[in-house]
This record gives C-alpha cells, structure tokens and sequence, in this order.
C-alpha cells in the first residue's frame, strides 16, 4: 500500500508534508504512519459530534488543549473546518512557545485563518478572555495529571456539549491512596486496601480510580459518558477514550457514588477535585 492511499480524501497533501508525515517526495515511514492512523481514528470519534453541533449552530467552536504540534487540530480544520468556510474556529491551548509559534506560522502558510494557537496552561484558559464565553467542543489528549481536570472544568465553565478526552499520567490518586491506606484505622481493616498494597497495584489502580471519578463527575453534570480504547495505540499505555456528551441527564444518583467511592477509599480529601462546582 502507497502512502497516499491511506490518506484521506481531501486531505491537503501540503499540510501532511509540513506536519512532517509525509517527506517532500511524497513517503511516509512507520512512525508517521502510526501518527495519520492515530489521529484518523479520533477524527472517527470526532467527526459525528462536529456534525451535531454544526445542526444547531453554524459554527463550531472548538477547544484542544495540549495541543503539542497541533497535528490533530490541523487535520480536523483541513478535513472538516477548511471546506465550511463559516465563523468556525479551532483554538489550540499549549504551554511551550516554541511550538505554539510553529503553529501559527503554519496556519498563515496554509492559509487556515480559523484557526488561533495561545500560549497557556490548561489551568489559565479557564479564565482567559483570549477565549469565547461558550464553546461547543473540548478535546484533551495526554494532558497529563492534573490537566485532565483542569480540561473537565474549562468544559464545564465553558457548557461545552462534547468532551473528547485521553487522560495521561495520573499520580495524584496513587500518591492520596498510598499515604492513607495505613493511616486509617478504618482503611487498615479494609481488605479492598489488598487491590493496592503494592506499588505497581497502586499506580494502576490510582489512574483507573482516576478516570471512574471523572466519568461520575461528568454524569454528575448532566453528561452521558462512554468509555473505549483508542485502536492504534498499542505503543502506549495511556489509551483511554473519555467521550462525554451533555444531555442533561440526572444528576443526583452519579453525585451520590461518586462521594461513595472516595469515602470508601479513603480519598475524602480529594472531594473538591472532582466536585466541581460551575
């Protein structure tokens, strides 16, 4: 198979070139083919919720933070933003300079004027007014440890419909359920504390603990949320697919076990983590 079969129709063979997945003669070597066929396989996920949004607005605000090299903002305004030609807009949010000025340098040169590249934490664009007061789509991919969150909240500031989220580098769980587990009387006497008594346990269940907690948040607002595995991504660990959509579902049973879990386990010091109020 040629590199330009499998990549999509209509997608901008320059844009590939500048991203650096295609080489100037047209090829592609294994890792920038692992690369297309990642961020193909969440255009799948996010394509059907562009189209929702665009059935009720014209156009489509949408936010990724930890944008890195922005490859999959870039490929989602080619294919789908660039032909519209509408108000829509693609705000990439990320912390290094370097690359965020590579991103704005590339959009001028493609000519992809929806598109805006900020240099910000995901914490700091929660109150930026370089930002819409509302947006309709919020993505996240390895925003690590506490990003993540700071991500959920922006959506949920920002009433966003749709959340795409893959979380990274969970820590802040482990270390909560590592100090407590022989702190507690109560948690002592516990035999769930067997599930992470180990170190390795306990690092993978605090990032599988991590995730459940999120997905009750995001119930707890009113999101139906649905949990699968990002095909593909075999090279890493972290491949978690969180995809909240807002419906305005019932809130008051998903509150409810959320503050179960995190008083069964002893993490009651994390409740205003993940009781967010907006």
């Amino acid at each position: 198979m040629s590199a330009m079969d499998e990549i999509k129709p209509g997608q901008s063979i320059a844009l590939l070139k500048e991203l650096h997945i295609l080489t100037r003669d047209g090829k592609m070597n294994q890792d920038s083919r692992r690369k297309l066929k990642q961020v193909y396989h969440l255009y799948q996920f996010i394509e059907p919720l562009l189209h929702a949004v665009q059935q009720e607005h014209a156009a489509i605000r949408l936010v990724d933070h930890g944008a890195g090299k922005s490859y999959l903002g870039f490929i989602l305004y080619d294919l789908f933003f660039k032909p519209r030609s509408n108000a829509s807009h693609i705000y990439g949010i990320e912390t290094r300079d370097e690359l965020v000025k590579k991103s704005r340098e590339l959009a001028a040169t493609l000519n992809f004027p929806g598109m805006s590249f900020l240099n910000l934490a995901v914490s700091e664009s929660i109150t930026s007014d370089l930002l819409p007061a509302r947006v309709d789509i919020v993505t996240a991919l390895h925003a690590c440890n506490t990003a993540t969150d700071d991500a959920i909240r922006f959506a949920l500031k920002k009433q966003a419909q749709f959340m795409v989220l893959v979380p990274c580098c969970q820590a802040e769980v482990a270390a909560v359920l590592k100090k407590n587990k022989s702190n507690s009387n109560r948690l002592v006497k516990n035999a769930l504390t067997e599930i992470w008594r180990h170190p390795l346990h306990t690092r993978e269940f605090g990032s599988q603990i991590t995730n459940v907690l999120r997905c009750l948040q995001l119930e707890a607002h009113g999101y139906q949320v649905s949990v699968t595995e990002l095909v593909g991504w075999e090279h890493s660990m972290k491949n978690e697919l969180i995809i909240a959509s807002y419906k305005n579902l019932p809130r008051k049973r998903p509150a409810q076990r959320l503050n179960e879990v995190l008083e069964t386990l002893g993490l009651e010091e994390m409740r205003a983590r993940f009781f967010t109020e907006i």
